[in-house]
């Protein structure tokens, strides 16, 4: 039996969304972030070393990171399912399932970090001010134009098809978390094609039910 080690309100809902998708069935074993620091409990440890989610197990495979699951559950479950099939298509596959986390993430990453050190208890009340403006200066010179620019190369790519490589694929549920983490960090009234394709994956029943069972992504700001 398949095991999702499943932090709330984190990457892990892709898990599920695939796990769905391929209509497998799987155990769903909850962890809770800290109130206070957000980061994950100190059982997840016991899991794996690094003690991030999501991790899968299954007998005696433990495996971690979303891309690496994602594939391992594609080859050893998918059947052909959620692959593309051409060689172009499968080209575009691998780049944005490699691309979601390698390129995109970090800077939505340090977005997050940088939107939240002005506002963190340990900062003393008479430096927040100096924080946030330097916070913000380093955001506006350095972090927002980069993320333009990956959102420019997104909507770009989402301007003649659906789906990031061809039909629906494991691919677009890689891509789905940052640009919902994206949502909650970067106005996306200028990117129409990101909108619609998150619409789009969020109104699939697969989708819906991982929300039900994992709760609803309320990705961090």
């Amino acid at each position: 039996m398949i095991t999702v080690h499943y932090l709330e309100n984190s990457r892990a809902q892709r898990i599920i969304w695939l796990l769905e998708e391929l209509g497998l069935d799987y155990d769903l074993k909850y962890y809770e972030r800290d109130p206070q620091t957000l980061l994950a409990p100190e059982s997840l440890k016991a899991v794996h070393p690094l003690g991030k989610s999501p991790v899968v197990t299954a007998g005696d495979v433990t495996v971690a990171e979303s891309g690496a699951i994602i594939e391992y559950l594609i080859e050893t479950y998918g059947q052909g399912r959620l692959v593309p099939t051409t060689p172009e298509n499968q080209r575009q596959y691998h780049y944005w399932l490699h691309y979601a986390e390698g390129s995109l993430m970090p800077w939505l990453v340090m977005k997050l970090v940088f939107n939240r050190i002005p506002k963190s208890p340990d900062m003393p009340f008479f430096l927040r001010p100096v924080a946030k403006v330097i916070m913000d200066r380093v955001q506006t010179q350095f972090l927002d134009p980069q993320l333009s620019t990956h959102l420019d190369f997104i909507e770009a790519n989402l301007q003649s098809q659906d789906w990031f490589a061809g039909d629906f694929s494991a691919a677009d549920i890689q891509m789905s978390f940052p640009l919902e983490a994206a949502s909650n960090r970067v106005d996306l009234a200028a990117y129409p094609q990101i909108q619609a394709f998150m619409k789009r994956f969020q109104n699939r029943p697969a989708y819906q039910r991982a929300i039900s069972k994992g709760g609803d992504l309320e990705p961090l700001d």
